[in-house]
């Protein structure tokens, strides 16, 4: 039986990804968990979705507006969000925002680049 492969990575050398015009993503994942840096520009909206992943959602920088189930969360720097398995949920950048997401298990969509939520008028 071969040992797990420990793999350091740096943020800075890790290309950013476009997703739309406002937001933009750099991404590390594992065999179970993923994490992502996110820049989103003031205004821009992240349309309702779900996913099976449970997500945390820290706020470096900024503030997101959530909707989850009809009720407003407001997330801000320094504060954290717990968004449980496919409970659906949308997001919009009252200011320029940096946050890292973390999810469990990994978003396959966001790998494959099917996560065509974001384009969906």
């Amino acid at each position: 039986m071969s040992s797990p492969v420990v793999r350091q990575y740096r943020w800075d050398e890790i290309a950013p990804e476009k997703v739309t015009d406002m937001i933009s993503r750099k991404i590390v994942t594992g065999e179970r968990e993923m994490m992502a840096q996110i820049w989103l520009k003031k205004g821009a909206i992240v349309p309702m979705h779900d996913h099976v992943s449970e997500q945390l959602t820290y706020i470096f920088q900024g503030a997101l507006r959530f909707t989850i189930g009809g009720e407003e969360f407001i997330v801000r720097e320094g504060e954290v969000l717990h968004i449980p398995s496919s409970v659906p949920h949308q997001a919009e950048a009252l200011d320029d925002v940096f946050e890292l997401d973390v999810f469990s298990p990994i978003r396959q969509d966001w790998l494959d680049r099917t996560d065509d939520y974001f384009h969906k008028k």
